[in-house]
């Protein structure tokens, strides 16, 4: 908790080091062009800047702890309620780049550890490399052109519409088809989930998914390779201890001795990995986002950077943090629960 409050407190101390140092007035960017110098000054004023460095760093400390993370320069509004209102969109496209993440590199990783040398682990092994080594920017781009442009490719979305029959509503399915969009989304996940839970249609739903696949897909894909190869290099070490040996010498069944027992072992470095990668994808999400124009914090902090609006990039950045060390003191939990040896170290 201590190394994270200090993680927090320098990540507050550079982000203001570099507004102080930045070229420019912030005067002068808070107001419209040919603004008059007497004006100028009024704001310096109000805004605390005519004072000394240490001054203005030290208020703007106490304003944080308070929960006051200033005003919009370009929009006048709160940055907590621009923060805040942006936060569901990269929550959302973080935890579907993990599940996408996990759901092929678990397997691959198993399949890679237990045919070793063999045509599935040289597939899995060049899949990782070529994940590893693709800029997330660029397969954004190339999705985005193969599968919005070249060939719109459709695929089906089921929903249930309602037809009156003698004054009675009677439901029926309903089908469509949808190319993969290149645009904004028009709804989040918590809006489909409402729309479904009320009418009982997945339309919504199926949208959002729809919307997201390809970003999650190029955010997840770094991650998929760095978890498949960690998962076979756990695997392949703890297939050779003694216990494994002496579980197939008791006659249980592979499968079981596999996932029960070598692969819960072998997902406390994953969680390791999946805690500090879950906060880089937050910080990471600011290049698929803005390729993507997927309305989240990441797309924020680059118009905020195009308009050097220093409060909202400074409270996003600390807003990154804070989340970056709150999952790492979930990650801590976790390993208590898989490890209790652990807790006693």
């Amino acid at each position: 908790m201590l190394q994270g409050i200090v993680v927090i407190w320098g990540v507050v101390t550079i982000m203001f080091g570099l507004r102080a140092v930045a070229p420019g007035d912030p005067a002068n960017l808070m107001l419209a062009e040919g603004a008059t110098q007497e004006l100028v000054e009024q704001v310096r004023r109000e805004e605390g800047l005519n004072e000394p460095v240490y001054v203005q760093y030290f208020d703007y400390v106490r304003e944080l702890i308070t929960g006051d993370f200033g005003y919009s320069w370009q929009s006048n509004r709160e940055v907590e309620a621009m923060v805040i209102e942006r936060i569901p969109a990269t929550i959302e496209l973080t935890i579907a780049a993990t599940i996408v993440a996990l759901v092929i590199a678990i397997p691959l990783g198993v399949i890679s550890a237990t045919r070793r040398n063999e045509p599935a682990d040289y597939s899995a092994t060049l899949f990782s490399l070529l994940g590893i080594s693709t800029p997330n920017f660029w397969l954004g781009l190339m999705l985005i052109l193969v599968f919005g442009v070249w060939f719109g490719i459709p695929y089906p979305t089921f929903g249930l519409s309602w037809v009156s029959l003698a004054s009675i509503s009677i439901p029926y399915p309903s089908v469509g088809f949808y190319d993969f969009p290149t645009g904004r989304r028009p709804v989040g996940f918590g809006e489909a989930v409402l729309t479904l839970v009320r009418y009982g249609s997945v339309y919504d739903l199926l949208v959002w998914l729809k919307h997201i696949a390809l970003p999650a897909l190029t955010l997840g894909t770094y991650f998929t390779a760095l978890i498949t190869r960690l998962t076979r290099s756990g695997m392949v070490d703890e297939l050779g201890k003694p216990y494994v040996t002496a579980s197939r010498a008791k006659g249980l069944p592979s499968v079981l001795v596999r996932y029960k027992h070598v692969l819960r072992n072998t997902m406390i470095p994953v969680i390791t990995v999946l805690g500090l990668q879950m906060g880089t994808l937050m910080g990471g999400a600011v290049i698929t986002e803005t390729v993507f124009n997927w309305p989240g914090l990441g797309l924020r902090l680059i118009d905020a950077l195009g308009t050097r609006d220093w409060p909202l990039m400074q409270g996003i950045v600390v807003f990154i943090a804070i989340a970056f060390v709150t999952i790492n003191i979930a990650v801590d939990a976790v390993y208590n629960y898989l490890d209790p040896r652990v807790s006693e170290q």
